[in-house]
């Protein structure tokens, strides 16, 4: 799937990969963009569409911790574009053992809701989110 990027307004650019960069990983202490789970050819933008697709490159093919990344993703990205805004996030091809699975857990609304409404995942998050010991 290939979204319209618009490339040519440094501030989309600038914004999209600033807006993810300090989320820390949740077994590791360095972020995510430090472990080259995300980059900024990883994430587009599509204003006229009002659309995110962010592909991300879980650190092994068995990660146990992609769908806490990628809910990260999700909550940074809804707290910091309109809501209107579509947002797609997937493992990118061939990144993770369960890749279907896991990208459909990671753009199901009910389990989207379910998991923030679990307190100690939600704590997890807020972690990844709000950690400044990057």
């Amino acid at each position: 799937m290939t979204l319209g990027l618009i490339n040519a307004n440094p501030v989309v650019r600038e914004k999209k990969i600033h807006i993810v960069r300090d989320i820390r990983d949740p077994e590791h202490p360095y972020s995510l963009e430090q472990l080259s789970v995300l980059s900024e050819d990883s994430i587009t933008v599509d204003e006229k569409l009002a659309r995110i697709l962010i592909t991300f490159t879980p650190t092994i093919q068995h990660c146990s911790m992609a769908t806490v990344i990628g809910l990260c993703l999700r909550i940074k990205l809804k707290d910091c574009f309109p809501p209107h805004f579509k947002v797609d996030i997937k493992v990118a091809p061939g990144s993770h053992a369960d890749e279907e699975a896991v990208n459909k857990q990671l753009n199901d609304k009910e389990r989207i809701v379910a998991a923030m409404e679990n307190p100690n995942l939600r704590q997890l998050v807020d972690e990844c989110l709000y950690s400044s010991e990057l």
